[in-house]
């Protein structure tokens, strides 16, 4: 009877992650674990896993893997992961795929594994949640991510920035990657030019232009600054025409506080203003600043 009751509000929450004002990873692994009894969490045979095709991480970082596997050696694997019985053969992989992969590194055969009935939504919506609150995607991934989460849900930009705590500015930005060109988005994946350049190629209309441009921050180590300063040539087209006057000193500090805080920031006066939108933003900020309250 507990069990059951168990089992529906586990649904029951589950729908109300994706439809409240935020939505978390862990509160919903949570909820899946401690609602399911230890007798029903069951040893699988790795060879038996797929790929959740829902995934957005393409690439994983090798030598993080290594450490993750050197870790499941000496203590195993501490929390189960997810799965959902494939319609075809084995099993789909809904949250842990790190935790597959680095176990296969360390030489085991099986895992703990709990086995639900998602629909492809939920496993969708699941996985891209566990990587971006997880993991560190790069810009392009996490750009991706946000697009399908913006599909499948439904909702706007806006309403997506909400419910990640996220600001609606990183939101827009991380979008405006994925209109670039296949050659330098690649160039964003291997880290050869940051954030901070590609959301300046982003603002760029012609594709040849932009392209040139990337090269160009590679082969003369351009900063942010000199390809604004650039960019502001009245004859290199733009989807939106950067605006001179709100240029300041500290705009391109601006900017990449923006981009490694995830929200507004201004310096004017003398004084840094971070913006936050509720106590789990703020608390979301403090911790990229390694602050502990």
């Amino acid at each position: 009877m507990d069990n059951n009751y168990k089992r529906r509000a586990l649904g029951k929450g589950l729908e109300e992650l994706f439809n409240n004002e935020q939505i978390d990873f862990d509160s919903i692994e949570e909820k899946i674990i401690d609602s399911t009894p230890k007798d029903e969490i069951v040893e699988l045979d790795l060879d038996q896993l797929r790929t959740n095709p829902y995934q957005p991480r393409k690439v994983f970082d090798e030598e993080k893997l290594q450490e993750l596997a050197n870790s499941i050696k000496e203590h195993g694997v501490f929390q189960p992961i997810i799965v959902k019985k494939s319609s075809v053969k084995g099993y789909e992989i809904i949250a842990g795929e790190r935790r597959v992969k680095a176990s296969m590194m360390a030489g085991l055969s099986k895992i703990p594994a709990i086995v639900r009935n998602f629909s492809d939504q939920e496993m969708m919506e699941i996985a891209l949640l566990e990587n971006l609150q997880r993991e560190n995607l790069n810009s392009i991934e996490e750009a991706m991510a946000y697009r399908s989460l913006i599909d499948s849900m439904k909702i706007t930009q806006d309403e997506l920035a909400k419910r990640l705590g996220k600001s609606r500015s990183h939101i827009t930005n991380m979008l405006g990657l994925l209109s670039l060109p296949e050659e330098v988005k690649d160039m964003i994946i291997d880290n050869k030019i940051s954030m901070s350049h590609a959301r300046v190629l982003s603002k760029m209309e012609n594709k040849d232009e932009i392209v040139a441009l990337a090269n160009k921050i590679i082969d003369e180590n351009l900063n942010v600054r000199d390809l604004e300063n650039v960019s502001k040539d009245d004859s290199i087209e733009k989807i939106h025409k950067i605006k001179k006057k709100a240029t300041t000193e500290y705009s391109y500090i601006e900017n990449i506080l923006c981009e490694k805080l995830g929200t507004k920031v201004k310096i004017n006066n003398n004084k840094i203003n971070i913006s936050f939108s509720n106590i789990n933003d703020l608390n979301r900020i403090l911790e990229i600043l390694n602050i502990n309250e």
